[in-house]
């Protein structure tokens, strides 16, 4: 074998066996970004993030349970604090990597107006929402609505998704006519991809700060830390940001 092709292959031995995985449970509205953000990471540094998305409520009740998980991108920044104070959460990692916006958003083009109003006008049958108890940004929308006082009124036609992936799946679908999702779920590069939407004002509702924290079972592993380090870099916060979502 020439001494060049020898090298080579002894460095990506190197490499290969440095390589590392890492178990990092992601909120579901993160879902298009860390798609992304992903293959570049294993890219860059070697190492390959195995995803898992859902609702952080749900997520933590794992963890709990004893999930293998190693680093937790939440949707919100409480439950990395309670991870924290319950020895679940590596002390002093926890950082935000993105800050969420909520939307009212239609797959109809004209159903949904610029400020809001459908939601005291009514005209629609079906409202969908991600599980308040579980789901950050379905809590988002329940404090939006009672600060517009009209929960009491549609609450009879709420279509509660288990997580916002899911809530956005039922308006796409048109099992309702309207919903509050992430904002990164109908947002690419500064325009809307489908539909009508109301930029929800961030004064109804406390900002949803989505904080990543490094979880017990990865605190020693390189793909672990690469991982929460890469989330910080200037590749992943542009793909973060494509997605309509504010940086720190």
């Amino acid at each position: 074998m020439p001494r060049l092709s020898l090298l080579a292959a002894l460095l990506l031995a190197s490499l290969t066996a440095h390589a590392d995985e890492v178990q990092v449970a992601v909120a579901a509205n993160f879902t298009a970004p860390m798609q992304q953000i992903a293959p570049l990471f294993e890219k860059d540094t070697g190492h390959k993030a195995m995803l898992s998305f859902g609702a952080t409520g749900k997520f933590y009740a794992q963890i709990t349970n004893g999930a293998p998980f190693e680093v937790l991108l939440a949707a919100d920044d409480e439950t990395p604090v309670k991870l924290e104070k319950e020895a679940l959460g590596v002390a002093g990692s926890r950082f935000t990597y993105a800050i969420g916006r909520l939307v009212l958003w239609s797959a109809n083009p004209d159903l949904v107006d610029a400020a809001g109003a459908i939601l005291k006008t009514g005209s629609f049958k079906h409202l969908a929402l991600a599980n308040p108890k579980t789901a950050p940004y379905g809590a988002a929308a329940m404090e939006v609505m009672n600060k517009l006082g009209v929960v009491t009124e549609l609450q009879p036609r709420f279509v509660q998704g288990e997580s916002i992936t899911q809530t956005q799946q039922f308006v796409a679908t048109g099992n309702a006519e309207l919903g509050f999702v992430a904002l990164s779920q109908v947002f690419k590069d500064g325009k809307l991809t489908a539909g009508s939407m109301w930029a929800i004002p961030g004064k109804l509702h406390e900002p949803i700060l989505q904080d990543a924290v490094l979880l017990a079972k990865g605190k020693d592993k390189p793909a672990s830390l690469a991982l929460m380090a890469y989330l910080k870099g200037e590749k992943a916060r542009a793909i973060i940001k494509s997605y309509g979502y504010e940086l720190r």
